[in-house]
């Protein structure tokens, strides 16, 4: 064996050291092996990109005690369980599988390889050897529906979203909530694009949206479409996932900010250090999964006021934004005043409440 050294005096100890570990034969630890599956491309400047960012983050904290794969854009169905397995079977020691499609598949896989531990993403199945995780994005629904309802002039607010899953179901109506407190006239009008990232087909809901009345663009989408379409037509709207001011700087009043890094960096450093257990983790304002960038100068100071104090109420726990009384489309109290839903009712959020427009696809 050869070996070339490089010290200062104050490593010959260290070197010693070493070099008797190797006579001896003790090797160095196999890097943790980190894979991520992700629904969107990484460039897609929303929800895919956000998770990478925590998969980099892993790096610059572990260094080269890891070892991180990706594989971007997987559809949600067949071919998520292929790539999933293909991850356990080359020696993955831990695999996030980063969207609710990917729920059946991540199960499936893990029955096959009891050894390998599994995260999901806005999941609610888990065993042994997988857990579940999310963020409560529904609290930042609640700040921008703040900012929405004080700022609009048509009193139209337009919402593209994706799949008419809880999760999205729940911020809509978070978000409406928040903007009818502070403007009881104010309505929500969705479009349903049936897809987390098509940049065409997010452009075209911002266009149909915008010419129904909105002023304001909001979206459960991934990407900037929206924004730079509200920004040629001369209206504001509100980033996902990530700051997106770069793509449409004077439409971006703020944005939902999805803040994976310390999760993922604490949940390999459990499998590193052998602590890992099966658990659920769903993290809002106060954990710091959910952030926002600075507001934009566009917002005026009352109306930055206002979203502070929504969002600090939420995070001193003062505030939810799913406290009564709540109403439903037609009018009718479905949650009385002080009362709050519980998380198994957010978890399975399957209606609009009042100001919300149109029928809720099935």
């Amino acid at each position: 064996m050869s070996l070339s050294w490089s010290f200062k005096r104050t490593g010959v100890l260290a070197v010693a050291a070493l070099v008797t570990a190797l006579a001896s034969g003790v090797q160095a630890a196999d890097p943790v092996k980190v894979g991520f599956v992700y629904v969107g491309p990484i460039s897609d400047h929303g929800w895919s990109y956000r998770h990478d960012i925590g998969r980099q983050a892993i790096e610059a904290e572990f260094g080269d005690g890891v070892e991180t794969t990706f594989v971007e854009s997987v559809p949600e169905g067949a071919d998520a369980e292929r790539v999933v397995r293909k991850l356990a079977s080359t020696g993955h020691d831990l695999i996030f599988t980063t969207s609710f499609g990917f729920m059946n598949p991540t199960v499936k896989v893990a029955k096959d390889f009891p050894d390998v531990r599994f995260e999901h993403a806005t999941g609610y199945k888990r065993s042994d050897n997988v857990s579940t995780y999310a963020a409560r994005f529904y609290e930042g629904r609640a700040v921008i529906g703040t900012i929405a309802g004080m700022m609009t002039k048509t009193n139209t607010i337009g919402y593209i979203a994706s799949f008419p899953i809880p999760e999205v179901v729940r911020g809509i109506n978070a978000f409406t909530i928040a903007m009818r407190r502070v403007n009881p006239d104010a309505t929500v009008k969705v479009v349903w694009v049936n897809s987390w990232y098509d940049p065409g087909k997010e452009a075209d809901a911002a266009k149909t949206l915008i010419d129904q009345g909105a002023d304001m663009i909001t979206q459960h989408t991934d990407s900037p479409a929206p924004l730079q379409v509200a920004q040629e037509r001369g209206v504001f709207g509100f980033g996902q996932a990530s700051d997106m001011a770069a793509f449409a700087p004077k439409a971006q009043l703020t944005s939902i900010i999805d803040d994976w890094d310390d999760y993922y960096v604490g949940r390999t450093r459990a499998v590193i250090d052998g602590t890992w257990t099966s658990q659920d983790t769903w993290g809002g304002i106060d954990s710091g999964m959910v952030g926002f960038p600075e507001y934009s100068a566009d917002v005026p100071a009352d109306v930055k006021a206002a979203a502070e104090v929504v969002r600090e109420g939420i995070l001193d726990g003062s505030l939810h934004p799913f406290k009564g009384p709540i109403l439903d489309q037609a009018g009718m109290e479905i949650l009385a005043e002080g009362e709050i839903y519980d998380d198994n009712t957010l978890l399975g959020m399957n209606f609009y409440v009042e100001g919300v427009q149109g029928d809720l696809p099935k």
